[in-house]
């Protein structure tokens, strides 16, 4: 587990979930990954690498969600729509929560990108941290995407066209993984490209739910954001156990193979998108030089005035300084395989197990901790997460096995409760960034406090590879990783003395539904 708090996609999947104070995936996401870019049912093992995040991808509703028995029915009389957490499955919803579940099932090539770069490519711990950090780029700047999206409409459409394209586009990239791909560089080069089809993909489809949500009910809102957050979750927990045993019986390649195929759902189904096309005149005048070159400037000048207010500025410092401590996860797995032997298939079912216990962490925030003081619960979690994180060194050092408890059931019961309690420490970031951005800047300065949330996890990993290097952690080496474990599990207490720079009161009910992004 690395320490601290870090959440973002997983670069091999989506936006990767909060991993700090304990350690989770993320993606985001995920190779969202996390990125990755987090989603809930998408957490990574504890034990695994290259949970950069950029971005989970969970998904979050701030409030309990309490659905009938018959979630799913016939919508009420008039409609000719099936229903599913109170929202009608027309084809236009089942486009965005089909998107979601594609971020969710790409955690299919988790671990086999983990053990690609550390079998197939020979990386060390060190290098495969690097790598990971870099597939996560694309999650830094996704408000980028939506400007691009709302300003630069694509044979006449926002949305359709660049969801069109970003399935492609990773259908490119894992296709490129599963033939061409030889090196590091390559395979650097293959994931980033990964990222930023889900990344993109992520941006439109948030806007088509903002889109969607403007106007509605809290509750009305609030189960869209629930059917997203269920489609990602299940597209996780579908993919979690096979993510192991088809790499141990087919290999990584054929893995990939498999894989190229998913974001091509993210293609098809973007015909269903209900959107009119924009008529040419109307887009000549959008895209001319110098209104084109004026909304832009004005766009920016409104998100930079929104940032630099104190009361958004100082937490969101706050926010990158605790996700930026340093992680020791690369290390980790390369011990728990290099040294222990783990095998694919033993890992896919830890993360089985992390995927469905990350559920159980958003129910107890949910139901217990929502109306605690922000402070406070950002102090207690870092606190026992720095403290749990200390129970690495007994697996290294072997002495949970003189407790007679051998080191598959210890990594699983270990995992099960950091995954429970990471889930749950994460979500006041996300209550807190909802509670950050004013009227008429919802989604653009959330996206941007998501990317600066996700710049410091990746400062995270790239300072845990520094430190891995230096203590000479290699991918057979592994003398001083108790020594690693200490300092990050240390380190994560480092930003406790700032917790002045958060706002007081809790993150209770009315303060709006949010989604990890």
């Amino acid at each position: 587990m690395a320490s601290g708090g870090s959440a973002g996609r997983d670069p091999y999947d989506e936006e990767a979930g909060g991993r700090r104070p304990f350690e989770l995936d993320g993606r985001d996401d995920a190779a969202s990954s996390s990125d990755h870019r987090p989603a809930v049912g998408n957490v990574m093992p504890r034990y695994q690498v290259g949970s950069t995040k950029g971005d989970t991808s969970n998904r979050f509703v701030e409030g309990p969600q309490q659905p009938s028995t018959d979630d799913v029915r016939k919508s009420k009389a008039g409609s000719r729509y099936y229903t599913a957490f109170g929202v009608d499955l027309s084809p236009d919803n089942m486009a965005v929560a089909i998107v979601y579940f594609v971020q969710g099932v790409l955690g299919l090539a988790r671990l086999a990108v983990s053990f690609y770069l550390k079998d197939d490519l020979h990386l060390d711990p060190a290098e495969t941290a690097v790598v990971s950090g870099f597939s996560s780029l694309p999650w830094l700047i996704k408000p980028l995407y939506g400007f691009i999206s709302d300003s630069i409409p694509l044979f006449g459409y926002r949305r359709r066209s660049y969801l069109f394209l970003s399935g492609l586009l990773g259908a490119f990239s894992w296709t490129l993984m599963a033939t061409v791909v030889s090196s590091k560089y390559s395979a650097a080069s293959s994931i980033l490209l990964g990222s930023l089809s889900v990344a993109f993909s992520d941006v439109v489809v948030d806007s088509m739910v903002v889109e969607r949500a403007r106007g509605e009910s809290q509750s009305t809102s609030g189960s869209l954001q629930s059917l997203c957050w269920g489609s990602s979750a299940f597209g996780g927990i579908v993919s979690a156990y096979f993510s192991g045993s088809l790499v141990d019986t087919y290999g990584v390649r054929f893995v990939f193979g498999v894989t190229a195929f998913l974001p091509l759902m993210t293609s098809a189904v973007a015909v269903l998108v209900n959107e009119h096309r924009m008529p040419s005149g109307e887009r000549t005048i959008l895209l001319s030089g110098s209104g084109f070159i004026e909304s832009s400037k004005q766009h920016v000048r409104k998100l930079w005035s929104s940032v630099k207010q104190p009361n958004i500025f100082l937490p969101t410092l706050f926010i990158f300084l605790w996700q930026a401590t340093p992680q020791s996860d690369s290390a980790m797995f390369f011990f728990i395989t290099n040294k222990l032997g783990f095998t694919p298939e033993f890992l896919g079912r830890v993360k089985l197990v992390t995927s469905i216990a990350s559920l159980l962490g958003v129910g107890i925030y949910n139901y217990f901790l929502k109306e605690i003081p922000l402070r406070k619960i950002f102090l207690v979690t870092t606190i026992i997460g720095s403290a749990l994180g200390m129970t690495q060194v007994l697996l290294v050092t072997g002495l949970n096995r003189q407790f007679g408890i051998s080191d598959e059931w210890f990594s699983i019961g270990d995992s099960l409760i950091i995954t429970v309690l990471g889930q749950a420490s994460f979500m006041p970031v996300l209550v807190l960034a909802a509670k950050l951005c004013p009227p008429g800047m919802e989604a653009t300065l959330f996206a941007t406090l998501m990317s600066i949330s996700n710049a410091g996890s990746v400062t995270g990993g790239l300072v845990g590879a520094g430190l891995t290097r230096i203590f000479g952690v290699t991918r057979d080496t592994f003398g001083n990783l108790p020594l690693l474990i200490v300092v990050c599990n240390l380190s994560s207490l480092l930003p406790l003395p700032l917790l002045g720079l958060l706002p007081e009161e809790s993150g209770g009910p009315g303060n709006g539904e949010t989604k990890h992004n």
